[in-house]
């Protein structure tokens, strides 16, 4: 008779496992290899024979016999004394969750499968396999590239952050990972909430997984330090209330549905009292951060009633904070939108047109090109009443737009405005 596995069983134990079988063998990059080929066995065998009274055991067990056979030539007897050795149950306990060193065995392996060395896709790829127990064909299915090319990202990794510390040396190397680490987190789950590419708006696997690792960074950085840490709760409060309005993002065709049009009652309000308090908790505790401000503003969304009833004057304000904290044209960007409620569309559309000259002057012009300022254009030229600007503009978007469903979306709404100026 086939077990179902348990839930997230697999993907608490693969970082433990990594851990432990990279401390025996040294080696980081033959122990994910090994660990990897544990967990596809595990998913082959467990369903049929059961799930071992020692499932972390087993996995180290299997991991380390995987390496040794890496290791050893083929006209090599397996030398059973040392295979013995290595599968020596580590405890009699049967598997109850992650335990405080198992969590901070986690943290180490997340930290350095976001070492600031890497680029962020290779981050974020090498993060999805040795701390969420992704397999490289279920990544690339994920980002839509072929395995071959996922499983050289990998290897590209792996080979960059050869011969590094898996532990950390010193609170000084914790404070220079984190910043690395909360980037990785939030690239993954943007991804997951807004597909670069594809036919789907969101990857719900994807931001269910950044959710998971903030969290296990979280409370395995707390137990570490003693105190929460800010910034990271400030990033899993931005992440929990952007995923409150999941449900209400898309109709049931399939479309992509904009924030004042959406059915507010669906939002999941579990998770946005969460979000809320996680924030507030945060706010206050230092100097807000990024992801703190983020989380903000959108809890002000979500507090909301409805559309009509949105703080926009405090909106406003927090968007120019975050232009001091971390100034860059998307911010300015988004901050046109929230001037756009507050003050009108004139005045935000005078902002982006200095916006973009500020751009051109300073050598980014490509800016003007990003597939967002069209469409935030075109949602202004709207709201001044400008129908036939707005179409154009909105179909300049839909070109630049990657993903289908926006694509789709922006071209509706361009031809939409058109049916009503007839």
């Amino acid at each position: 008779m086939t077990e179902a596995l348990p839930a997230d069983l697999l993907r608490d134990l693969t970082p433990q496992v990594v851990a432990i079988v990279t401390r025996r063998s040294g080696d980081f990059y033959a122990a994910e290899d090994a660990v990897q080929e544990a967990l596809v066995e595990a998913v082959r065998t467990w369903p049929e024979r059961g799930v071992p009274d020692q499932p972390r055991g087993w996995l180290v067990t299997t991991a380390m016999h995987r390496l040794i056979d890496a290791k050893r030539s083929e006209s090599r007897r397996r030398d059973r004394e040392h295979a013995d050795h290595v599968a020596e149950p580590e405890s009699n306990a049967t598997y109850a969750g992650p335990t405080a060193s198992a969590t901070d065995d986690s943290l180490d392996v997340l930290l350095l499968c976001c070492h600031p060395s890497l680029t962020p896709a290779s981050a974020v790829a090498l993060t999805l396999r040795a701390v969420g127990g992704l397999t490289t064909r279920e990544i690339a299915r994920a980002y839509l590239v072929p395995e071959k090319t996922m499983a050289q990202r990998i290897s590209r990794a792996k080979a960059t952050i050869r011969g590094r510390s898996l532990g950390l040396d010193g609170t000084a190397d914790l404070a220079a990972r984190i910043p690395a680490m909360m980037k990785v987190l939030y690239l993954l789950f943007n991804e997951g909430y807004v597909a670069t590419e594809g036919d789907h708006l969101q990857r719900i696997d994807l931001c269910a997984e950044a959710i998971r690792l903030t969290r296990l960074a979280r409370t395995a950085l707390a137990r570490m330090t003693g105190a929460a840490h800010g910034e990271l709760v400030g990033l899993l409060a931005l992440m929990l209330l952007l995923d409150a309005r999941r449900p209400a993002r898309i109709d049931a065709h399939g479309a992509i549905v904009p924030l004042a049009d959406q059915d507010r009652s669906l939002w999941r309000d579990e998770t946005t009292r969460e979000g809320i308090t996680l924030i507030d908790s945060a706010i206050g505790t230092g100097r807000p951060g990024t992801y703190q401000i983020q989380a903000a503003i959108a809890a002000l969304h979500n507090r909301a009633p409805s559309a009509e009833k949105t703080d926009w004057l405090q909106i406003t304000a927090l968007c120019g904070l975050l232009e001091k904290v971390a100034p860059g044209p998307i911010v300015t960007l988004n901050k046109t939108v929230a001037v756009g409620y507050a003050d009108g569309p004139g005045p935000a559309l005078a902002l982006l047109d200095e916006l973009l000259r500020d751009c051109a002057e300073n050598g980014a012009d490509g800016f003007a090109d990003h597939p967002r300022v069209p469409a935030v254009r075109a949602h202004l030229l709207e709201l001044a009443g400008d129908l036939g600007g707005a179409a154009a503009a909105y179909d300049l978007a839909s070109v630049r737009a990657t993903n289908l469903a926006e694509r789709r979306f922006l071209t509706s709404k361009a031809a939409a405005l058109r049916d009503a100026r007839c």
